[in-house]
């Protein structure tokens, strides 16, 4: 009869259901299938504050070369996932960034998973408790007793029929956000501060997805020299990022033409190139092979950085549309 309660269920909350499994699942094969450790922030949480976490390759931080992090878009996705619609009516591969992740390790990259969903925790709102009217000296013990007596069954009752008209109000919700890491953006400068600064990497890659493109943007707002000097290439997916609306300056647009892409969703082929508004990198589109094209885009911005400008000649051979 189990199976019946599932027709008792608003549709939002067996949603809301499905995605807390297949989150779960996701950072199983993170951990598991991925190798990946889980790292809790912030790194000086006490034991009682809310604590968010991201996962790290164990070479992370000590690889020397290559260093590749990975920020997913807003919403209900969470570190592993790109976006939810994918998971559920296609597959894992077109839906996380498994496939990123393993070939990122298999070409020697260290790798770094943001969270920048993870925001807050849900508790348990106190409970205010409201002084009885009976309670008066006046009235005789066992009066007042008698009346304490019919307020609580008559609260017992009106309290059960509130959870059965309306399950979900059976207990009222707070949330109590992540020091550091209340939003996106202070996720994403936190990690950088804490994790990716420090890393051994000579060579670090950034791929955003959708709002993970304008968190990005403001990490190089917040830290634009440590980020050029660090940074090798960003791939955006159908960022979201504004440079007008956030205020980025020249210096950032200019850097953002040379050491950016992004692709967007285009019924065009592979790598052609999409008119843009914005005067910051160029924008293709995405195709249907956007994997293997991100990795030469790594490759080559890779070794124009220990060649210099001279080799923007084999970067148009190799990827014409996005250097044009």
């Amino acid at each position: 009869m189990n199976h019946l309660l599932i027709f008792l269920i608003p549709w939002k909350d067996l949603n809301m259901l499905l995605m807390k499994i297949i989150t779960k699942y996701v950072y199983d094969l993170l951990e598991k299938d991925c190798n990946l450790k889980k790292i809790f922030i912030p790194v000086d949480a006490t034991e009682s504050e809310p604590k968010s976490f991201i996962f790290m390759s164990e070479d992370a931080l000590t690889n020397p070369q290559k260093l590749m992090v990975l920020i997913h878009g807003s919403g209900v996705v969470r570190a592993g996932q790109w976006a939810r619609k994918l998971i559920i009516n296609e597959d894992l591969d077109s839906g996380t960034q498994i496939p990123f992740i393993k070939r990122a390790m298999d070409e020697g990259y260290g790798v770094i998973v943001l969270n920048p969903n993870e925001n807050c925790i849900e508790v348990e709102k106190p409970k205010t408790h409201v002084q009885s009217s009976s309670d008066s000296s006046d009235e005789p013990v066992e009066k007042r007793e008698r009346k304490d007596k019919v307020s609580k069954e008559t609260k017992k009752r009106r309290d059960f029929y509130e959870k059965y008209r309306n399950p979900q109000r059976e207990k009222e919700m707070m949330q109590l956000y992540i020091r550091e890491n209340g939003s996106p953006e202070e996720h994403t400068v936190y990690v950088w501060d804490h994790f990716i600064a420090k890393s051994a990497a000579e060579n670090v890659f950034f791929v955003a997805h959708s709002y993970g493109g304008l968190a990005f943007v403001e990490l190089m707002i917040q830290r634009e020299a440590d980020v050029k000097s660090k940074v090798t290439a960003v791939a955006l997916t159908d960022s979201v990022h504004n440079v007008w609306h956030q205020e980025a300056g020249k210096t950032i647009r200019e850097w953002m033409r040379e050491n950016c892409c992004n692709w967007v969703s285009s019924s065009e082929p592979l790598d052609t190139s999409v008119e843009s508004m914005l005067p910051d990198c160029p924008r293709v589109s995405a195709g249907m092979c956007l994997m293997k094209n991100v990795w030469i885009f790594f490759k080559v911005k890779k070794y124009a950085n220990k060649m210099g400008n001279s080799v923007l000649r084999i970067k148009r051979v190799v990827l014409p549309s996005i250097f044009e």
